[in-house]
């Protein structure tokens, strides 16, 4: 499904585009796709911006052309994943720690199309994935208080291969946070958790996402659906 996916969305990209570059599982294979046909000369003249520290060394690796995004005043398509996408293309993204410059990145983008598996659709947010919060060190304490008077109950992302917690490309703890109802209105909690003192930014991605593709499995096969905001 993954391969499906990043396939169809190499498909989506032309000459002389700036592209945004995601992070994860699923835009790694879509960086491998782009290198490839970078590579045969199917395309030309592409420059990548990427979203985190892995995808640099990724596209890096494979000879893609990039520039920092303090170089670039816009971008005509940036392609990255999801953690959870709901009916309205609002996502949940920061699985992966790299939120902060995804949200930058999709930002600027002319064009915002996400990459996905059929498990990533949910009726809603935050039922079974949780919110990302990046904080400050001295800070993620007085943050979690904060998030717990908002009804959202955090824990500190601790690291799996190392002692002590997750930190981030910025240097920062990431809070991963649950509310008992999962989120009922994503554009109202990104501006009021992003208000919070000591929060760099969070996982909500709202009002930013021009299309998804879903990879799934049909009779066997890989296939991909295309859904398009109206």
């Amino acid at each position: 499904m993954k391969e499906a996916v990043a396939q169809s969305a190499v498909e989506q990209i032309h000459d002389g585009m700036v592209l945004g570059l995601g992070s994860g599982s699923t835009a790694a294979l879509m960086i491998e796709a782009l290198g490839l046909k970078l590579s045969n000369g199917e395309l030309r003249d592409i420059v990548g911006v990427t979203t985190s520290f892995q995808g640099e060394v990724l596209a890096s690796k494979l000879g893609i052309p990039l520039k920092n995004l303090s170089a670039v005043n816009r971008i005509d398509l940036a392609i990255d994943g999801a953690d959870e996408v709901d009916p309205s293309f609002q996502l949940i993204k920061g699985g992966g720690a790299c939120h902060v410059q995804e949200k930058l990145v999709a930002a600027i983008a002319d064009r915002f199309v996400v990459v996905v598996d059929s498990t990533k659709i949910v009726e809603r947010l935050n039922l079974d994935f949780q919110l990302p919060v990046e904080v400050l060190p001295s800070a993620w304490k007085q943050v979690q208080t904060t998030l717990k008077e908002f009804g959202g109950d955090s824990d500190l992302r601790m690291a799996t291969r190392k002692a002590g917690p997750v930190v981030t490309d910025q240097g920062n703890l990431v809070l991963d946070v649950s509310f008992e109802n999962g989120i009922l209105d994503p554009v109202n909690l990104e501006k009021s958790i992003n208000n919070i003192p000591g929060v760099l930014e969070n996982g909500l991605f709202v009002n930013l996402t021009n299309e998804v593709l879903v990879g799934k499995i049909v009779d066997g096969k890989a296939c991909v659906d295309k859904l398009i905001k109206a």
